[in-house]
């Protein structure tokens, strides 16, 4: 399967998913933290109204798509902290809404909506430079701004009042890192698509969880299982000629499964307090 190594294209693929895996696993162990698996969710399909605008307009469906995800989880954000509602609500009227509208501006698009299933189901292979640009500079924004407000972040993770309590900058935290989730959304559609999305947010922190009860452990842990199961998928994909972003979530599932059944088969003094 090296030979695979001698397209540019599939060297570009490769780069993508590595960096791409980084930054999911970074803000992926924030929402796994914070109990937030469902905002991905709600901006995820949030983005589906992005791009339907975008192709009904004529512009650039993943610019749009980044507005509405961007809107969409400061919008979360604001209706829980200024209208008092409970988080999966406010998810749950973006999830809608943007579903909603997707449909809405696609269906009024004349013509056939090109590339619509590479957003919907995603295709590595189409990442180009610009992309791989783009994806190492927000992971390299990423991991600058942990690095600065890490304790912060992680003291809003696992509790947010207590945060605010201590005098930190919980709205501050939040915003930024539900932005940041939003603006890692954007940029993974185009590896594993708005369907299959959740998975490259979740599975690889909840192996990691199995395994790790520290925040500083588990980001570690979490990048390493989305890098092996994007590289993985990555190179079974191709080599069976089915879609990567598929044996991607396969390979996720597989290793969670595998963790879990670890787990069980471990002493119960010996596994990680919870």
């Amino acid at each position: 399967m090296l030979e695979f190594l001698d397209y540019t294209f599939f060297r570009y693929a490769l780069a993508g998913v590595v960096l791409i895996s980084i930054s999911a696993a970074i803000v992926g162990s924030y929402i796994i933290t914070r109990r937030m698996v469902a905002i991905a969710g709600g901006i995820t399909h949030a983005c589906f109204g992005g791009l339907g605008l975008g192709y009904f307009l004529g512009v650039s469906p993943a610019a749009m798509a980044a507005v509405f995800a961007v809107a969409s989880s400061a919008g979360v954000e604001w209706m829980s902290q200024r209208m008092r509602l409970r988080e999966d609500s406010a998810i749950a009227v973006v999830w809608s809404l943007g579903m909603a509208v997707g449909v809405l501006f696609v269906f009024m698009t004349p013509g056939y909506v090109p590339e619509l299933n590479s957003f919907l189901f995603g295709n590595i292979l189409t990442i180009s430079l610009q992309d791989l640009w783009t994806f190492a500079g927000f992971t390299a924004l990423l991991c600058g701004f942990f690095a600065w407000r890490y304790r912060q972040i992680v003291a809003v993770a696992f509790d947010r009042d207590f945060a605010r309590v201590q005098g930190l900058p919980v709205r501050f935290v939040s915003y930024a890192m539900t932005v940041s989730v939003a603006v890692c959304i954007v940029l993974t559609i185009r590896l594993v698509g708005v369907m299959l999305l959740m998975s490259m947010m979740s599975l690889p922190m909840m192996t990691a969880e199995v395994f790790c009860r520290r925040f500083s452990t588990m980001m570690p842990v979490s990048a390493a299982v989305a890098v092996s199961a994007g590289v993985g998928g990555l190179f079974a994909g191709a080599a069976a000629d089915v879609p990567c972003s598929a044996m991607i979530v396969i390979i996720l599932v597989v290793i969670f499964a595998v963790a879990k059944a670890v787990e069980a088969l471990r002493p119960r003094h010996a596994r990680p307090a919870r």
